[in-house]
């Protein structure tokens, strides 16, 4: 169920708030260009400054877009573990076909910690869960062993999204988890090294502004045309490095306000790109062919 490109969709705010009616456009925007999954509040979604009134609403709006057509797979992590069951809890109820649950972020908890936070939450829904890897915001890494453990002891931990940038790393969690385990890249620019260490796809950023091209990566690959992959992917090298000039999703936000397919605006912390790297950001759209020159 969970494989092949599945985009991190960006939250559409209008006037400082969710603008609802343009998420729903994101979404067929996403299933007609061939997306096969769709995970709403996650770090590209802005899920840190979204209320949970506002948190619950996107994850109810995407199902209901969707339809039942591809997977939701729903942000649900908190750093305080009632929090994330009560949120996961929510998105089951709504219909969400899985659970994207970043590890705890500020509390940097022991690997003991990580492992009874993650429990606690699979102990009490029954939807699966896939597990997000990404010290680089959390401070803390989940290690192989750690989620091993929790694939041995949690049926429906059933995968885990790796943005730690090491494939070192990932083979180790392929060769200690199930045969079936999912390893999903966090990082658009691993997308086909993971592919080739054994992973499923990507919760890719870029699949906002190009989703047929992500979706083409991971096809060829799965078909054997492994040229065809990475003449794909290289093409694709220089937009992903634009992508995160700037702090995710600052620069996809912006790109997505170029191409006319959601506002711009993003909310503090985060604000506008500088004009330096708005200028980069247009000259590699430009350069893809997704902005006239």
């Amino acid at each position: 169920m969970f494989k092949g490109s599945i985009v991190a969709i960006a939250t559409p705010f209008k006037k400082g708030k969710v603008d609802e009616t343009k998420l729903k456009e994101l979404v067929e925007f996403q299933i007609k260009n061939g997306t096969q999954g769709i995970v709403p509040c996650g770090t590209t979604g802005e899920s840190p400054t979204l209320s949970h009134i506002e948190h619950t609403r996107v994850i109810e709006t995407c199902i209901d877009a969707v339809a039942g057509r591809v997977p939701v797979i729903a942000g649900t992590g908190s750093n305080s573990t009632s929090e994330a069951i009560e949120l996961t809890q929510h998105a089951a109820d709504a219909g969400a076909s899985g659970a994207l649950i970043v590890s705890p972020y500020y509390n940097k908890p022991t690997q003991e910690g990580l492992y009874r936070h993650f429990k606690a939450i699979a102990d009490n829904v029954k939807i699966p869960i896939i597990l997000y890897n990404i010290a680089g915001r959390t401070a803390v890494n989940i290690e192989p062993a750690t989620i091993a453990r929790l694939a041995k002891d949690c049926k429906n931990i059933i995968g885990v999204k790796e943005a730690s940038g090491s494939l070192d790393q990932m083979q180790v969690i392929k060769h200690a988890c199930p045969k079936d385990f999912v390893l999903l890249s966090g990082d658009d620019i691993l997308t086909l090294p993971i592919l080739g260490i054994g992973g499923a796809g990507v919760i890719s950023v870029a699949a906002n502004i190009v989703p047929q091209d992500v979706v083409k990566v991971v096809n060829f690959f799965k078909e054997g045309q492994l040229e065809k992959a990475r003449e794909l992917h290289y093409k694709l090298l220089p937009l992903y490095k634009a992508l995160f000039i700037e702090t995710n999703p600052i620069p996809v936000k912006e790109a997505m306000g170029m191409m006319d397919l959601c506002s711009s605006e993003v909310r503090l912390p985060l604000c506008p790109m500088s004009d330096a790297n708005r200028a980069k950001l247009k000259s590699a759209l430009q350069d893809y062919g997704l902005l006239k020159g």
